[in-house]
């Protein structure tokens, strides 16, 4: 018995030497890629935040004496969202909000990093750039703005295609090796070089690809149109008019500046909320216009090729629970996934 819990102890200082000495090859090689992702491991960013300033905030009206649901039904909704180990349950209806409830180690003042959610956001911000006339529309060409694409297959994309997540745009395979693109776009310091070095795969507006390079591609195109950085330009048209805390998006590096407009938002819940009363208001909050009710339509119009699926925005509606999203993955994404 002695003999094997020898030999056990031999195999698993063996293979701790051997994972130890791999990390090392993989540290050397990309550093900060490397560090990123143990951070991310234990809660820390991907990057550099940097600060969106907001404005007074649209009010939020709370009248729990005029409810329209019933508590009962509230408290199966806080029951629900608790078993599914939410951070916030915010329910607004006809007009007043109904329930604001946080759960254990968050507050109304907790930013929750929302993922995929900031590509809505960005959806929302090309709309107010057509509008003010930086962009002219969205059947515009994209090289008109990413002049790296001008000189190859990609000079036909446009726009609307790379809103709908259709553009034929090569993205990265997820991967857990900090050496592939993959793990550069998501952790690395220089994900504009990144972004723009993927070249066309499929003719556009053959297939729904979702990814995160349109977007990011989007970001960068948004920058350029209008000459201003994009925390700014978020901060001055959209943040100020509606939101009541600041948010942060998250920089590749000090030196290159450029956010991950994919992903990385991070926003109060009561926040969130309004932007979700903006696109059911057509545009407005409040009696504020941000953006045109013609773009909110758009944007929640069902492309061609996903009746699920808008301008970088999920729309709840009948899909096939079959239908794959992303062949990119360790095995192919379905719709199903997201249920």
């Amino acid at each position: 018995m002695k003999k094997f819990f020898t030999t056990i102890a031999k195999i698993f200082l063996v293979t701790g030497a051997i994972f130890f000495i791999y990390l090392t090859y993989l540290y050397v090689q990309e550093p900060l890629v490397v560090s990123r992702l143990g951070g991310v491991l234990i809660g820390k960013k991907p990057g550099i935040p940097e600060r969106i300033n907001s404005g007074n905030g649209f009010v939020l009206n709370h009248n729990q004496e005029s409810l329209t649901i019933s508590p009962e039904v509230l408290s199966q909704a806080i029951t629900y969202a608790d078993d599914n180990k939410s951070h916030a349950l915010l329910i607004f209806h006809e007009g007043k909000m109904q329930l604001e409830h946080y759960f254990m180690g968050f507050s109304e003042k907790t930013k929750t990093p929302t993922a995929s959610m900031h590509k809505t956001v960005l959806a929302i911000l090309i709309g107010i750039a057509i509008d003010q006339g930086y962009i002219k529309d969205v059947n515009e060409k994209a090289f008109n703005y990413i002049s790296e694409w001008s000189d190859d297959d990609r000079n036909k994309i446009t726009i609307k295609q790379m809103l709908q997540q259709s553009s034929g745009i090569d993205y990265p395979s997820f991967s857990i090796n900090p050496l592939t693109e993959w793990n550069q776009l998501v952790v690395g310091d220089h994900i504009e070089e990144v972004t723009l070095n993927h070249l066309l795969k499929k003719k556009p507006n053959s297939e729904f690809a979702y990814n995160g390079i349109n977007p990011q591609a989007l970001g960068i195109l948004l920058q350029r149109a209008t000459g201003q950085k994009y925390s700014t330009y978020l901060a001055d048209n959209l943040w100020k008019a509606l939101a009541g805390d600041d948010a942060f998006v998250i920089l590749d590096s000090e030196k290159n500046k450029m956010p991950r407009m994919f992903c990385c938002l991070d926003a109060t819940a009561k926040d969130w909320l309004r932007i979700g009363l903006l696109i059911l208001n057509k545009g407005k909050i409040g009696d504020q216009r941000v953006v045109s009710e013609q773009w909110i339509d758009a944007m929640t119009t069902p492309s061609d090729l996903n009746p699920n699926y808008g301008y970088l925005t999920w729309l709840g509606r009948s899909i096939k629970k079959t239908e794959c999203i992303t062949r990119k993955a360790l095995q192919p994404l379905t719709t199903q996934s997201l249920l």
